[in-house]
């Protein structure tokens, strides 16, 4: 079992699949996006039309967290919601964008076990279905972000012109969160349960209704809000976009967690793919 063993050629829509090869079924899966693209897309269509007020529901939280606690927090911190909005918008994207991919890993394979077990479907098209998701929500963040944004009246173009490369890097980051989540919550079905519970407290430590200058990094709680992952990576987005300095240790958190989160999501999903059956 030391190699990945070629499995039913059937799976992934009459392609062979290589299971523990991550990166081999992850191009397969890149290269076949009908089943995690447009299941993603027509569940969340299932969902809305469940509703009268449909999509709109969707846009309801962006609009709530931006305008909603934008407003109240601008005044606590004296400061006016033109500057602010797009402070909360930008992080609060980020923040959305990564925790839904974490959490909807976290339970995507006990969740599809009958296509699973029937091997016609790798488990990396599952990860992507989480990913796809996660694209799903950042979109229905983007129409409050953009007036947001429109609204700050300073923003800098060039962090403008970076940012695809910042979602990119983000986006590859969730990538490797959701395959070491997604493996755990096989083995561990509360995992998702557990992830949405403590998502509120990631959320209130990263400075996305507050300012990171608040909390200086010469003390504890500074040192510890400095080494939550999501401040690093709405920094790198954020920043550039507000004309705000992105430090070093910034680019070299995010950086080396890229490539060291990357290489664990290999390792393990090389150990442990095969194992995923058996556990859900």
């Amino acid at each position: 079992m030391s190699e990945p063993a070629a499995v039913d050629s059937r799976a992934g829509m009459g392609r062979s699949v290589y299971r523990g090869a991550f990166w081999l079924e992850l191009a397969a899966s890149w290269r076949s996006p009908e089943f995690w693209a447009l299941s993603s897309w027509l569940e969340i269509l299932a969902k809305a039309r469940k509703s009268r007020f449909g999509l709109l529901w969707l846009l309801a939280p962006s609009i709530v967290y931006i305008f909603g606690l934008g407003s109240f927090f601008a005044g606590m911190q004296g400061r006016s919601i033109y500057q602010f909005a797009a402070h909360i918008a930008l992080g609060a994207m980020v923040f959305r964008t990564v925790i839904s991919a974490v959490i909807n890993s976290a339970g995507v394979f006990s969740s599809n076990v009958s296509f699973i077990m029937d091997g016609h479907v790798r488990l990396t098209d599952y990860l992507m279905q989480s990913l796809a998701k996660a694209l799903f929500d950042m979109c229905m963040y983007l129409p409050a972000t953009i007036v947001a944004v429109v609204m700050f009246r300073d923003v800098h173009w060039t962090g403008l012109l970076l940012a695809p490369l910042s979602l990119a890097l983000i986006f590859i980051n969730g990538l490797w969160m959701g395959t070491i989540f997604a493996l755990i919550g096989a083995r561990f079905n509360d995992l998702g349960q557990l992830v949405s519970n403590i998502s509120i407290f990631l959320f209130l430590l990263t400075p996305i209704i507050w300012y990171p200058e608040q909390m200086p990094a010469d003390n504890f709680r500074g040192q510890f809000m400095r080494f939550n992952p999501f401040f690093h990576l709405v920094t790198i987005f954020r920043a550039p976009i507000l004309g705000e300095p992105v430090g070093l240790s910034t680019l070299v958190y995010v950086g080396v967690m890229t490539v060291v989160g990357l290489v664990a999501a290999t390792f393990l999903y090389r150990r442990y793919a095969r194992f995923v059956p058996l556990w859900i």
